[in-house]
């Protein structure tokens, strides 16, 4: 029930119990005294501090059980003590539900540049080597070039023509020590025709 609601109900209610005490051969001024009753209450409960109330609720919550297997009881709580980041829940949320392709570009390019060697190493002409690099070069320089703030970009262009021989390398060591295919399994019948042949 919302606050205006709750209101509005307790003033029908306190004007229902009037008629009531009309109804039932009251006096105005006990009418009157009553009124005074219900203003010295209202203002007790005007009086009572917020602290007290907010420490009341925290022991009734206590006693209920509403604090037990808490996911950080006697754990510290993480990013405390920390420096204040005004990104900390965008930050966080990509690092809970695990999300790429959003963020700071100089975050997203390290990230890339992590992975970039098996990016290259998944293809399979040098063409598509070469535009991977290239591509990763040009969105290395249009975010140095930015002045939109957020963390600096420290990730390195890539030499194209080294990165091209490396992935060479690399993928003639994984031809070099490929193991050689099996022979393919032959049926039964297979087995039996060729031992009797």
């Amino acid at each position: 029930m919302s606050g205006g609601a709750g209101y509005f109900r307790r003033r029908l209610e306190r004007a229902a119990e009037r008629r009531s005490y009309r109804g039932a051969g009251i006096s105005p001024q006990e009418e009157t005294e009553l009124e005074a009753a219900d203003e010295q209450e209202r203002q007790k409960r005007k009086k009572v501090d917020d602290t007290a109330r907010v420490e009341y609720l925290i022991r009734d919550a206590m006693a209920q059980g509403k604090f037990d297997n808490l996911k950080y009881a006697g754990k510290p709580v993480p990013g405390l003590g920390e420096a204040y980041d005004p990104d900390w829940w965008v930050k966080g949320l990509i690092q809970r539900e695990n999300i790429s392709g959003l963020g700071p570009k100089a975050i997203l390019l390290r990230t890339e540049d992590a992975e970039l060697d098996a990016t290259l190493d998944a293809q399979f002409t040098e063409k598509q080597v070469w535009d991977i690099l290239k591509d990763f070069n040009t969105r290395v320089v249009e975010a140095r070039r930015q002045l939109q703030g957020g963390p600096p970009v420290v990730t390195r262009t890539r030499d194209v023509e080294a990165e091209v021989a490396r992935w060479h390398d690399r993928r003639a060591a994984r031809t070099a020590v490929a193991p050689p295919e099996p022979e393919p399994q032959r049926s039964w019948w297979q087995r039996l025709w060729k031992g009797t042949g």
